[in-house]
């Protein structure tokens, strides 16, 4: 019997990768649940994203019109396009310290020391452990787990939204929330406080700041977190020569939501050269901004070490192939009139969205497309139009090499519409599809 259970769960692990891989090189990245607090870590050169799960409110499970979260996945990529979803790996009624009624659990962190990775996460403890939110960890030998909780949570610690940081010396350092902004040093066991907590000096006094990210560059310390400073969280940024600060407030990476989204919750990491801030928004959930989705975009910095402002993209990053379904939904520009976005289906905003044309020499531009090398013979469109259209599908601008024209039959039904390719070009270039004569056409996916 023991045999048995054990090559079941090795076929039920292989089945779970083998259908978890979600391959997205746009925003949000992961479109198959909710996820939001995305903590991003470069492990033996692939990047790992620590996000928290929000799940929707039911009876019995959580408070309704709230944020709701009772375990923590883990994702990663080596590419930045193809995401694959690790599973469970810590939930809320495993955890020998937390209240399992509590679904609080926030914002979490991981970092990787002498060979073994130790992930942060804070929730509501029973009342054996102290009132209120504090932080516990859980040690794996691998970043994508399996994560064994420690039985108590790190004493001294009262808040929400850990993330660690060890500087060139070896010394580790924790940092978390809860009104203010603390910090500690970190004994070398990662599981116990090396000094008093302090305070985070000199960041802005007035609203709410939580969700802080620590990183050194070239020298400089960046303390960045979420503020408050009118009625939505923006992301903001101070500077200091060392870890424990005094740190001074320097400027914002990410405005405010312009449609809303109460929170946002960030990192940064460099990979292969090129630094990225991973955030969160309510794409999938438009009209509730407790259930969120993670984002990533680049990130540049000015001579001086400032940071530029990061302004939200739907493409994303990462490079798309054109042999896989492309949504160029989630495009790069969009002309000003007759092309919008909208949702597949309203009633259940995981499917994803479809381009909607209405207007004569509409268009929309999709962004780093990859053809490869060998030679791609036709195109396949997925798309509805009850009159019938004309779409046009060019390379790189709107009057640049003409792939295809592609006739939308008339109907009320999807179908996919294929069409041989007149002239192939390899290697990465922009899409633009262009709306010919007007009629309304929806777009799903194109594929090469």
């Amino acid at each position: 019997m023991r045999n048995y259970r054990l090559h079941y769960w090795v076929l039920f692990s292989f089945l779970i990768l083998s259908f978890s891989q979600d391959v997205l090189a746009q925003n949000p990245f992961i479109t198959d649940q909710f996820t939001a607090d995305p903590t991003a870590r470069v492990f033996n050169d692939r990047v790992y994203v620590f996000p928290s799960h929000d799940i929707p409110a039911q009876p019995g499970r959580g408070r309704a019109n709230w944020f709701v979260m009772e375990d923590y996945h883990v994702f990663s990529s080596a590419n930045l396009t193809d995401w694959t979803d690790h599973g469970v790996i810590v939930s809320q009624n495993k955890v020998n310290w937390v209240d399992s009624t509590s679904f609080s659990m926030w914002a979490p962190d991981c970092i990787e020391r002498n060979g073994k990775y130790y992930f942060y996460f804070p929730a509501s403890a029973k009342p054996a452990f102290g009132r209120g939110s504090t932080v516990g960890v859980a040690i794996a030998e691998n970043p994508s787990g399996p994560y064994i909780p420690q039985p108590e949570p790190i004493k001294g610690i009262r808040g929400i939204d850990p993330t660690l940081f060890i500087d060139k010396d070896g010394q580790a350092y924790i940092y978390w929330s809860g009104e203010n902004i603390f910090a500690a040093k970190l004994k070398e066991n990662m599981l116990e406080l090396a000094s008093e907590t302090v305070i985070v000096g000199d960041l802005p006094k007035q609203g709410l700041k939580e969700g802080p990210f620590l990183f050194e560059r070239k020298g400089i310390y960046y303390m960045t977190y979420p503020h408050v400073q009118n009625k939505i969280e923006r992301l903001e940024y101070a500077i200091a020569d060392n870890p424990m600060g005094p740190f001074k407030f320097t400027g914002v990476i990410m405005d405010e939501s312009p449609t809303g989204c109460w929170t946002n919750h960030h990192s940064m990491i460099e990979f292969k050269n090129q630094w990225y801030l991973f955030y969160h928004h309510n794409d999938l959930s438009p009209k509730f901004d407790k259930n969120r989705s993670i984002r990533v975009d680049s990130l540049f910095f000015n001579e001086d070490g400032t940071i530029r402002k990061v302004t939200p993209t739907l493409r994303g990053v990462g490079v798309s192939y054109a042999t896989k379904e492309i949504q160029v939904d989630r495009y790069s520009s969009i002309s000003d009139n007759g092309a919008s976005i909208a949702f597949l289906d309203s009633l259940n905003t995981f499917k994803g969205w479809k381009t909607v044309f209405n207007g004569k020499d509409a268009w929309i531009q999709y962004n780093v497309v990859d053809f490869g090398s060998k030679k791609l013979k036709s195109v396949q469109v997925k798309a509805v139009s009850q009159l019938g259209g004309t779409l046009q599908i060019r390379l790189d601008k709107a009057d640049g090499t003409l792939l295809a024209e592609v006739k939308i039959p008339g109907g009320m039904d999807w179908t996919t519409v294929k069409k041989r390719i007149t002239k192939f070009q390899k290697g990465i270039h922009n899409l633009v599809l262009i709306s010919k004569d007007g009629n309304p056409v929806e777009i799903d996916w194109i594929k090469f």
